[in-house]
């Protein structure tokens, strides 16, 4: 049997593969070629700009939560293919976290997990409270017109993550300079690398230095687990580089967030004058919000394995749309509509299985601080131009504005 043919009740042709363009869409705009493949089943086959060949696509809640928590797919088979993806540019790093499997990636994570806890992430609550105040206090004093992403968007979460991260205040640009070129894919891969390995550089220096540490930053617990044989200092530059270019995926999300708000001023007057309903309502924010561009990272199925009557071979490629998920009428009602009192909403944004982001109790805690800052003390806030003249990222993986320019 060929790759071109697949296992049903019986034989039948696989479904076609679909070309997925990248498309630089504006504002929170749900992706319509996604729609699509929605639509046409809960596997499709899709090709993205960059790599080789074809994937699955699985676009079910259920199935997405199979595929990401089962053990028959796996990351580290990436390693060495040139699967179909969204990247021009594609150098993972032989050890990430992001491209392991269980036992390694449990052993990796395991490092870094104090940090991440409802008391590791409480650790920083005060003190980014305090930034953010800061924040707003210098953008009312500078008056409108203003931008609000880089005036509190932006420096938020990278004053956050840094604080996390246990990286020094004068290196917090040198860090979102770096990010920006490896999230980037408008720039080519040479200068994505080159930065990719500056930071990987930093933190090695940074690591190396915190052996003996009892600090409870990322960067100390991974310096004490290093010193401890726990792990090597490749592993924990490789992780140390993933969640500090992930703590900056806040910048986007909380983007398109406010954008939100600002042409839906309902949804935003809800929020004021209900303050009681915002970590739901952020909740439901989480899930509706495409936060990014296509799909993610891709798994390889490590032997066949039937997924709603569909065979997926030994070494096809798989992708999952937690977008998709999100959007799945059987599991979340009405599943275009905002609804701040949905519950239960069991969204999928953070992923799901070994591979849930780490930092989505951050994420959320940084979320809250936003709406609790911006929208109290800015009541008059409101966009400052036509919502189709707010810029919108291109060529980003993680979308959102560029710009978010605000008066009040």
């Amino acid at each position: 049997m060929t790759e071109e043919t697949i296992d049903r009740a019986g034989a039948e042709a696989a479904p076609p593969v679909r070309d997925w363009p990248a498309l630089d869409l504006p504002g929170t705009d749900f992706d319509p070629v996604l729609t699509e493949l929605m639509r046409d089943g809960p596997l499709t086959r899709i090709s993205l700009p960059n790599g080789e060949g074809w994937a699955w696509l699985v676009t079910r809640h259920d199935d997405v939560r199979l595929v990401t928590n089962d053990s028959r797919f796996g990351r580290e088979a990436v390693m060495d293919r040139q699967v179909t993806r969204l990247a021009p540019h594609f150098i993972p790093a032989r050890g990430a976290v992001g491209f392991l499997d269980p036992p390694d990636h449990t052993r990796l994570r395991r490092s870094v997990a104090a940090a991440f806890t409802a008391r590791g992430v409480e650790r920083v609550r005060e003190r980014s409270r305090v930034m953010l105040d800061g924040l707003v206090d210098a953008l009312l004093r500078a008056g409108p017109p203003a931008d609000l992403t880089e005036a509190v968007l932006s420096p938020f979460p990278i004053a956050v993550i840094c604080e996390l991260m246990g990286v020094p205040a004068t290196d917090r640009h040198s860090m979102h300079t770096w990010t920006q070129l490896i999230l980037s894919s408008s720039h080519g891969a040479e200068v994505s690398e080159k930065a990719k390995q500056e930071m990987s550089a930093y933190f090695a220096d940074l690591v190396g230095l915190r052996s003996d540490s009892t600090g409870e930053d990322v960067t100390s617990l991974l310096g004490a687990a290093v010193g401890r044989e726990e792990i090597t200092l490749e592993e924990a530059v490789g992780l140390a580089v993933l969640l500090q270019i992930g703590g900056e995926a806040v910048t986007n999300n909380s983007g398109q967030m406010f954008y939100l708000l600002l042409t839906r001023p309902e949804l935003a007057e809800r929020l004021r004058s209900e303050p009681e309903t915002r970590p739901r309502a952020i909740d439901e924010l989480l899930r509706w919000i495409p936060h990014r561009n296509a799909v993610g990272l891709s798994r390889i199925a490590l032997e066949d394995v039937e997924i709603q009557g569909v065979r997926i071979r030994a070494g096809d490629a798989v992708y999952v749309s937690y977008l998709a998920a999100n959007r799945d009428p059987e599991v979340f009602p009405d599943p275009d509509t905002i609804d701040f009192a949905r519950s239960p909403n069991p969204h999928v944004s953070f992923g799901f299985g070994p591979h849930y982001c780490p930092g989505s109790m951050l994420a959320r805690l940084e979320s809250e601080l936003l709406v609790d800052a911006v929208l109290d003390r800015v009541p008059g806030l409101r966009l400052a131009v036509p919502p189709e003249d707010v810029p919108f990222r291109k060529g980003a993986l993680i979308r959102g504005p560029e710009a978010l320019p605000v008066t009040w």
